[in-house]
């Protein structure tokens, strides 16, 4: 069994973010000592170990809470896994291919400033007027 400080300290969650996964039900109530401690099992860590690698992917709590509800179900097929891995892969594609146009336009704004004085400056003018923008972004 594990208190709480030692599930935090073993996957580099934070406490409060524990108990947050406890209160949306991704992690199960833990049993409480005498003294009302928490104390959970092995089983806890591991799910809170997968929580925390899905997190770190930029999985959604909605996507974890159907993921672990499917590993709840080994004898079931792992399409709708699969579905939901695949569909956070197009928008972390989607997220990156924005990203890349942000670093184009603030390239271009950045180069167009000649660091002179602000009256004049690119950059100020650039961000005060959408239209100078050669992308959507």
């Amino acid at each position: 069994m594990f208190s709480i400080g030692q599930m935090s300290k073993q996957t580099h969650v934070k406490i409060p973010t524990i108990r947050y996964y406890e209160q949306m039900g991704l992690i199960a109530p833990p049993v409480r000592t005498e003294g009302n401690q928490r104390r959970y099992s092995q089983a806890a860590l591991e799910r809170l170990s997968f929580i925390k690698h899905a997190r770190d992917l930029g999985l959604t709590i909605e996507a974890i809470r159907d993921l672990t509800d499917l590993s709840a179900h080994p004898e079931k097929p792992c399409a709708d896994a699969h579905r939901i891995a695949k569909e956070h892969l197009a928008s972390v594609r989607e997220r990156i291919a924005k990203l890349q146009r942000l670093e184009v336009e603030l390239a271009r704004i950045e180069v167009g400033c000649d660091t002179g004085q602000m009256e004049s400056c690119y950059v100020i003018q650039a961000l005060a007027d959408h239209s100078l923008c050669v992308e959507e972004h």
